[in-house]
């Protein structure tokens, strides 16, 4: 595997110049940090060699502009230097608190969870010249050992010659006939220095400056441990402001860079992930980034936004290898008296960078196949829906991957396999590549239109395949022409009313903001705006953009009771075929712990006409996500319950006793009758 070793400490460092910085930007793959050594008086720059310090119970990985510190055997990062700072991490008594990969799992045997921070107990050097240096932390589990999961780990940390930054990836490897497993949770962490990283960037326009750990500490805990009040903070504008890790949230696809800058040191410490392919669920996956501590950190698998269905189970024996990452931790900076905010646009730089030179060709792992090895998968999708065009529609900015095999949709709860995401064009031409060899089935979904696509032929790649599709026709769920509808079908209720918060639980960054409905506490805000009736709309006259509200919750009735509600949608049919069947399509965003009841021309208490049960674990309503877990029921609905004139539907959120119990709804459609559909 490598050379084995023992080690002790030492930190080294020197000052990174810009013009470094400059030219850093842009080169490209392993060899865009590798610069031939030059005579450093002929003005060419010089990038000092990778060296490795090796002491007693450290090793320090050392290229003349970062220096790391990571305990042995362990595998934590425990200082990171650069810039003319000793260690950008937080400084602490415990040192194995700073920079670590962790996992939470469970048993049949430890049925409460367990954090582990996967200790090391060898270390490894499989490659080490003047250019990179790859170091192995591995833990490998036998039946003797107790308290720790059934799981070979690899943790593995790189540094590259002239490269501002490090990457670090892990294998996890669950083998044949070891005892059943669950994992909830896996990531990497790096805790940075309160009093010097106070800036936050998620996006372009999800920035500012965050309280500390100490300023929520001393703060008053709101309706649970992860949200709290500030007082007195260390920056007085922040005073009265609520602070949630899940307001920081992202989709995956929209997460491939965030981090910290530290204004007074020009400094900035960024997570960049240039892949999504490890990740479970896929693109639209939410889950925590950077947050206040301050903490950046990559989530590889979580529950978060979905529940069970994405935490980890292993049974009977099943086998099971995986690679997370690689993720580069980049660090940048600008001269004294420079603009610090300069380095956001220059990490975004540097993430496209490391985009497109995905897969990386110097990583020393053979379970991590180069791009050769890998292959791609092109085509053309369409949508055929005679009741929105007669003609075949282009499938524009569609998204379209590879997913372990299963049902339309299955994607979304999938979390053991890789998946391969990408947008169709405007004239819905695909190519996905990069494709890790293996048997997938394809899977899309068309913003504008209901239901999953699937392919209904197998995708088997193999090593350097390039396979061509011809064009592919996804037939949405339709049964007759749209009689009404209300929302936008796009997984999300973005389109519908969110409302201001509470002004005395604000969060100054969402005031006026797209993502309004990341302020705390919009679940009591349906009470204050229906404190005795529930929400009425008219098909004929209500706006669903201000008249829908955007989370279908329960009544505060005080004294933390809450009740169930039920919506009432009002419609006019003025012609009525009572001898055949219409169709109600509902499309939810989230369910959370919900039944959603249907009646038609009846109230509450006489049978519905559909139900779906108990659903849903998403929590997204609490955790500030306008989506979770994407769900399509359709209803029969037998023409004779029908007149013409004015009817009424009632949606009913059956289960109360919670804030966050209810669902979110995408889309609802009602459909004539099926003996009309058009050709």
């Amino acid at each position: 595997m490598g050379r084995k070793i023992q080690c002790s400490w030492k930190l080294s460092w020197m000052a990174l110049l810009l013009l470094l910085q400059i030219f850093l930007l842009t080169q490209c793959s392993a060899s865009r940090w590798q610069k031939v050594k030059k005579n450093e008086t002929d003005g060419d720059t010089y990038y000092p060699p990778v060296k490795m310090h090796d002491f007693d119970d450290h090793v320090v990985l050392d290229n003349g502009i970062l220096n790391v510190t990571l305990s042995t055997p362990e595998g934590m990062i425990t200082g990171i230097t650069y810039n003319g700072i000793q260690n950008l991490l937080k400084q602490e008594y415990n040192e194995n608190n700073r920079g670590y990969w962790d996992l939470v799992w469970s048993s049949p045997d430890h049925p409460k969870e367990i954090f582990d921070r996967l200790d090391g107990t060898n270390l490894f050097v499989v490659h080490e010249d003047e250019e990179q240096v790859e170091l192995s932390f591995v833990r490998t589990w036998d039946s003797s050992q107790t308290g720790v999961p059934p799981l070979n780990i690899d943790k593995r940390f790189i540094m590259l010659r002239g490269c501002p930054g490090f990457y670090s990836y892990a294998i996890f490897e669950h083998l044949q006939d070891w005892p059943d497993l669950h994992l909830s949770q896996g990531r990497i962490v790096f805790k940075l220095q309160e009093n010097i990283f106070q800036y936050m960037a998620i996006s372009d326009d999800r920035q500012r400056i965050m309280p500390t750990s100490e300023n929520r500490n001393r703060s008053q805990v709101l309706d649970y441990p992860e949200a709290v009040l500030l007082s007195n903070p260390s920056n007085a504008f922040l005073t009265g402001e609520v602070d949630d890790k899940y307001q920081y949230s992202s989709d995956n696809k929209d997460s491939l860079v965030h981090g910290w800058i530290a204004p007074d040191l020009t400094t900035g410490f960024w997570i960049i992930t240039p892949s999504n392919e490890f990740k479970t669920a896929g693109h639209m996956k939410q889950d925590l980034t950077s947050h206040a501590g301050p903490i950046a950190l990559s989530m590889f698998f979580s529950a978060h936004y979905a529940g069970l269905p994405l935490e980890l189970e292993f049974r009977g024996g099943e086998p099971w290898k995986k690679v997370f990452g690689p993720v580069f931790v980049y660090l940048n900076s600008v001269q004294p008296g420079q603009d610090p905010l300069a380095l956001w646009p220059d990490a975004k730089q540097q993430m496209l960078v490391e985009t497109q030179h995905w897969p990386y060709d110097f990583l020393a792992s053979d379970d991590f196949p180069r791009a050769k090895q890998r292959g791609r998968v092109s085509g053309r999708l369409l949508v055929r829906d005679s009741f929105i065009n007669k003609r075949l529609m282009t499938a524009s900015n569609v998204y379209i991957g590879l997913a372990s095999p299963g049902d339309p949709g299955s994607w979304q709860r999938e979390s053991k396999g890789y998946q391969f995401w990408s947008q169709c064009d405007a004239l819905g031409y695909f190519k996905i590549n990069n494709i890790r060899a293996g048997n997938y089935s394809l899977y899309a979904w068309v913003p504008g239109i209901i239901g999953d696509y699937k392919y209904n032929v197998p995708i088997n790649i193999e090593p350097g395949s390039k396979i061509r599709l011809k064009n592919l026709v996804y037939d949405p769920p339709r049964d007759g022409p749209t009689v009404w509808e209300i929302g936008v079908p796009d997984r999300s209720a973005a389109e519908f009313y969110v409302p201001d918060p509470n002004p005395s639980l604000m969060n100054q960054l969402y005031n006026v903001h797209p993502d309004r409905f990341r302020q705390y506490g919009l679940w009591d805000r349906y009470t204050d705006l229906y404190p005795d009736e529930d929400l009425v709309h008219s098909v004929e006259t209500s706006v669903y953009q201000t008249d829908w509200y955007f989370a279908h919750v329960n009544r505060n009735i005080g004294n933390k009771t809450y009740v169930p509600t039920t919506w009432r949608v009002l419609f006019n049919l003025t012609d009525v075929d009572t001898s055949a069947n219409y169709t109600l399509r509902i499309a939810l965003a989230s369910a959370s712990d919900a039944e959603l009841q249907v009646r038609i021309n009846a109230e509450v208490g006489e049978a519905p006409c559909f139900t779906t049960g108990l659903i849903g674990k998403d929590n997204s309503i609490a955790r500030h996500g306008i989506h979770g877990l994407y769900w399509l029921y359709s209803a029969s609905v037998r023409g004779c319950v029908l007149v013409c004139g004015q009817h009424a539907m009632l949606l009913t959120q059956l289960r109360g006793s919670s804030p966050w119990r209810g669902i979110m709804y995408d889309y609802i459609r009602l459909e004539g009758p099926s003996s009309n559909i058009q050709t």
